[in-house]
Parts: structure tokens; C-alpha cells; sequence
């Protein structure tokens, strides 16, 4: 059937265990389309650690605030075009023929990416594998949803989002085992092929939807699939239900045939059901979190901390968390519900974002004084700026890493890195120069005795996001809509979040520059103080409840102000475990 939930003291994490013991079948659909969600976070993860070492290859990209921008971001405007694709895709061909697509797509950019001689090929890398990260975004948490038993389905479906974290911190992992390998970067980002290659090799084994078989008039081997799934007295009713749904929908359209966009709009429950589906994505990525995954230890860095290694290790830290985190959702999605963990979880952010606006602040303010160049190495190359300007007694580290023309950096005193240093052009040989001297070489952020309470403040952040809207708007598009308008209202949402994904992530470093690291995270907090007014107002609890009555809720109301009130028994009903 479409649904059904447990009783209000059953944990729905509980009987995923039991059913591993009963049912490995429908475990095994679910891990290996949750292989996608692997893809999907190591290949959005690998960048954040990759892209120290391109930096360190590429003189221009080192230089190049926006060429820095684009390496990263071009996955996201392949993966924009993934999910638009994907959502017709689905419709047309089913959920499996998405996956294996997308399995392609991640082997050639994995290959590419590795092989690239410079920025050019590296950004066609980043676009084929972004074509798979979108088309995995969605597919997978729809196949995991159409082939899981209502009663566990968001535990399932969050195990998806377990393996997208769990990808972002092996990509974490990797990064810092090939740090001292030759290649190191392309180690990083080759690696990811061979994932694609497994999950390939499984799906082709797999069946497809039985909910896409059932719609395509393919009932027998729907029926063959759902008894695999459920218990034999249970059978008949999913096909019922299954049969109930589509009727429902050729009553309410004329057909069940082609679907437009003017359709959709006209259509009350699928409006209703785009506007929090689409609300909760763009509120997913506008809070910031792919600024934290991507550049994560570039954040590090600008908080104070000069090597790349530590960076790299003490990011693992927000990865690991985030990976816990999604097995903490596990645990709750079916358990506290969608609606109440998003608010929860966006209301833990605003805290996390204003302790990260007050330590950056903090930071910038109080960063260590420029003296004047008296090291012999690097007397001739004092920073230009530094030496021009009529206020050189009163400038500070952030003042010489503002510098542009050209772009300087910080060589710390060998002391105390918070003791006065010299400001200098930016360059390799000077670099070496400056640690030659055992002193720290800073061109991102400045020494500061509280930089490393940055660390502290993402953990926090990624500690509130990671159960709640880590999960729960992949979750809640995955259930919010009616069987026939699935693959194409969730193609758009995801095309959505890709989209919002790319703008946050283009623009982080050119606003960390324009208005400053403190602010840059204030503007974040606010953007979620009105995520959580959004969740109150416009976003149904769907835990647990069979298709056709979200959509009569839908029907009902558009505005949802009811916040921690126990749906009644008799609003639930129980589905035995096969």
C-alpha cells in the first residue's frame, strides 16, 4: 500500500533491525540505491580537501578567487541538470534507468578529473559528475521510498542520507590519506569511479519501481516485486491501494497520460505539496551548509589555522559528525516526525550561526600587527600596498591579506605567531622562505588564540543540521507528492536545491572578501530564523501516513500552525513486518 505507520510507542528504527533479520531483501533495494547517495556525498566532499592541492599546482587558481569558485560549483550547475533531467527521466523510463545514467556520468568525470592538465578539464570533470550527483539526489530516495514498507520508509530513506554523509566523510578520509602521495589531488578525485562502477553492477540486477511498473500498466510484475516485499495476506491490499491511487488520479486529471507545468499549478494538492517540498530545499542550502561542506577547511584556514594537513584533519571532525548525525535522523525521522525535527534542527542552526558570526568577528578584529620587513629574504618584497599607505603604523594581518594588487600574505613572527610579522607579496618562493624561517605563512586568516573555537562553532552547526534538515526535505519530497506527479515535482525540487546549492557555494568566497566571515554567517542565520517561521506555516507532518490522506490533508488546509500535537490513533494504522 501507500502507507501506513507503526503504533505511537514502536520505533520505526527498532523494526529496520528486525526487518534486516526478516527481510534482507528490501535492505538490499535500499543500500544498493544508497550507493548513489555515496556518490553523491564524496564527490560534493572531495573538493573542500582536493582543492588545497589544485591551489598548490595551479598558480592561477591560487590566485583566482572566482576560478576557485567555479571548480567547485560547476558539479552543482551539472547536478541542476541531473535533477531536471532526472525528474522527466524517472517518468518516462523509471527509477533504474536514472541510477545507471547517473553511474555513467560519475565514472567519466572521475576519469577526467584525474587525468585533467588544468583548470579547463577539471571544471568538464566537475560537470559529469555533477550530471550524476543530481540524478542520484533524486532517484535514490524515490526508489528507496517506492520499494520500502510505509511503516519503516523514513528510516529507510534516511539510511540514504546516512550514506551521503557517510560519503562526505570518507571523501574526508581519502583526501588525507593521499596527502603525501605524487598526484595527490587526482588520487582524490579518480577515486570516486569506483563506487560508480559497484553500484552499476548491482542495479543491473535490481528490479525497477513497483510503483512505476504498476502506472506503466505493468501489474503482474508489480504484484511479483510488492510480494517480496510484504507478507502474503498483506498483498492484496497494496494492489488495491495501488490501484485506488491511480483511479484517483485519471478522475482528477482526464488521463494519465502526459503532465504539464499548467497542471501541476492548477493542481491544489501538488501546489500545495511543491510549495513546502521546493520551500524546504531552498531553505536547506540558503542556511549555509554546503559553505561548511565545501569549504570546510578553507573556513579552518581563514579562523587561523596556516597547513593544509591540519585543515584537512581537523575537518574530518564536522564530516564525522555529520555522517553521525544522519544515523541519529535514522533514529528519529519515524519516531519525532519530519515537521518537528526540521524546526528543532533549523533553530539549532541560528544558534550555531550566531556563536560562528561572534568568533569570526572576534578573529578579524583582533588579528596580529604588520611590522616593518626586516627579514633579509624578504626585504625587497615587502607588499606594495602595505609600503603606499599613510596608515601602515596601524595596520593588522587582515589588512595585508586585503591587499590585492598584488595579493600579499602574513609571515608570522617566529616567536609568537600572535607577536607583530611582515606582510609581503604572495608566492610561492617567499612562502618557502617564510617557513624555511620555522614561521607560519597565512594567506587566508590570520593567528588568533581563538581561532580554533571556529572548529567548535561548525561542530555545533552541522550537530543541529545533520538529524533534521539534512534529512527531511529529501524525506518529505519524497512523500509529498501523488504517485502520478512523483518524478517530475521531484525533479524540480531537486533542481531547486541544486540551483540554491550553486548560488550559496559561487558566492561564499567573494562574500567572505566583500562584507567579511562574521557577516557573511550572520546573513545565514537570519535566512534560518525565517526557514523556521516557513517549517511552522507551511510544512505537514507526512510520518508514516499513506499517500492519499497527505493529500487529503493537503486538499483540507495550505497552513499548518499545529507544532507539537500528537496525531490521534485513529489517524494511524499498523503494517505488520514481513
Amino acid at each position: 500500500m501507500e502507507g501506513g505507520i507503526a503504533t505511537a510507542d514502536t520505533s520505526a528504527f527498532k523494526e529496520c533491525f528486525a526487518l534486516t533479520w526478516k527481510n534482507p531483501y528490501i535492505l538490499r533495494l535500499a543500500l544498493s540505491a544508497g550507493i548513489g547517495g555515496l556518490l553523491f556525498g564524496y564527490d560534493t566532499g572531495v573538493i573542500s580537501g582536493a582543492l588545497l592541492y589544485i591551489r598548490d599546482d595551479f598558480d592561477e587558481v591560487d590566485r583566482k578567487t572566482y576560478l576557485q569558485e567555479t571548480i567547485v560549483s560547476m558539479a552543482l550547475a551539472g547536478a541542476i541538470v541531473g535533477a531536471a533531467i532526472g525528474g522527466w527521466l524517472n517518468d518516462r523510463y523509471g527509477r533504474k534507468p536514472a541510477l545507471l545514467i547517473g553511474d555513467v556520468s560519475f565514472f567519466i568525470g572521475a576519469v577526467i578529473m584525474a587525468a585533467a592538465n588544468g583548470p579547463p578539464l577539471l571544471i568538464v570533470g566537475r560537470i559529469f559528475v555533477g550530471f550524476g550527483v543530481g540524478m542520484a539526489s533524486m532517484t535514490s530516495p524515490l526508489y528507496i521510498s517506492e520499494t520500502s514498507p510505509a511503516k519503516i520508509r523514513g528510516a529507510l530513506v534516511s539510511t540514504n542520507s546516512f550514506l551521503i554523509t557517510g560519503g562526505q566523510f570518507l571523501s574526508y578520509l581519502i583526501n588525507l590519506a593521499f596527502t603525501e602521495a605524487p598526484g595527490t589531488w587526482r588520487w582524490m578525485l579518480g577515486v570516486a569511479a569506483v563506487p560508480a562502477v559497484v553500484q552499476f553492477v548491482l542495479m543491473m540486477y535490481l528490479p525497477e519501481s513497483p510503483r512505476w511498473l504498476y502506472r506503466k500498466g505493468r501489474v503482474e510484475e508489480a504484484k511479483a516485486l510488492l510480494a517480496k516485499i510484504y507478507p502474503a495476506h498483506q498483498l492484496e491490499t497494496e494492489m488495491q491501494d495501488l490501484h485506488d491511487s491511480v483511479e484517483a488520479e485519471i478522475k482528477e486529471t482526464g488521463s494519465a497520460g502526459k503532465i504539464t507545468y499548467k497542471e501541476l499549478w492548477r493542481t491544489k494538492t501538488v501546489r500545495r505539496g511543491l510549495i513546502a517540498g521546493v520551500g524546504l530545499q531552498i531553505f536547506q542550502q540558503f542556511v549555509g551548509i554546503n559553505t561548511v561542506m565545501y569549504y570546510s577547511p578553507t573556513i579552518i584556514q581563514l579562523a587561523g589555522i596556516a597547513s593544509n594537513q591540519t585543515a584537512l584533519l581537523l575537518s574530518l571532525v564536522t564530516s564525522g559528525l555529520n555522517a553521525a548525525g544522519s544515523i541519529v535522523s535514522i533514529y528519529l525521522i519515524d519516531r519525532t516526525g519530519r515537521r518537528k525535527l526540521a524546526i528543532v534542527s533549523l533553530s539549532g542552526v541560528v544558534i550555531a550561526l550566531a556563536v560562528l558570526c561572534g568568533i569570526f568577528y572576534h578573529t578579524t578584529t583582533h588579528s596580529p600587527e604588520v611590522t616593518p620587513t626586516i627579514t633579509s629574504n624578504l626585504q625587497d618584497y615587502t607588499c606594495p600596498d602595505y609600503s603606499s599607505a599613510a596608515n601602515a603604523n596601524s595596520w593588522h594581518c587582515m589588512d595585508c591579506l586585503a591587499a590585492s594588487s598584488p595579493t600579499c600574505g602574513f609571515c608570522a613572527s617566529a616567536t609568537d605567531k600572535l607577536l607583530p610579522g611582515e606582510c609581503v607579496i604572495s608566492n610561492d618562493t617567499l612562502k618557502d622562505i617564510c617557513q624555511g624561517d620555522d614561521r607560519l605563512w597565512y594567506t587566508r586568516g590570520c593567528p588568533s588564540k581563538t581561532g580554533w573555537l571556529a572548529l567548535c562553532g561548525l561542530a555545533l552547526y552541522i550537530i543541529f543540521f545533520s538529524p533534521g534538515m539534512g534529512s527531511v526535505p529529501w524525506l518529505v519530497n519524497s512523500e509529498i507528492y501523488p504517485l502520478r506527479y512523483r518524478g517530475i515535482c521531484g525533479g524540480i525540487a531537486a533542481t531547486v536545491n541544486w540551483s540554491s546549492n550553486l548560488v550559496v557555494s559561487q558566492s561564499f568566497l567573494s562574500l567572505t572578501k566583500a562584507i567579511g566571515t562574521p557577516w557573511t554567517f550572520l546573513m545565514f542565520g537570519v535566512i534560518a530564523v525565517i526557514g523556521v517561521v516557513f517549517v511552522l506555516i507551511c510544512v505537514p507532518e507526512t510520518k508514516g501516513l499513506p499517500i492519499e490522506e497527505i493529500e487529503k490533508m493537503l486538499e483540507n488546509r495550505a497552513i499548518h500552525l499545529k507544532f507539537w500535537k500528537k496525531r490521534s490513533d485513529n489517524s494511524e494504522k499498523n503494517i505488520e513486518i514481513p
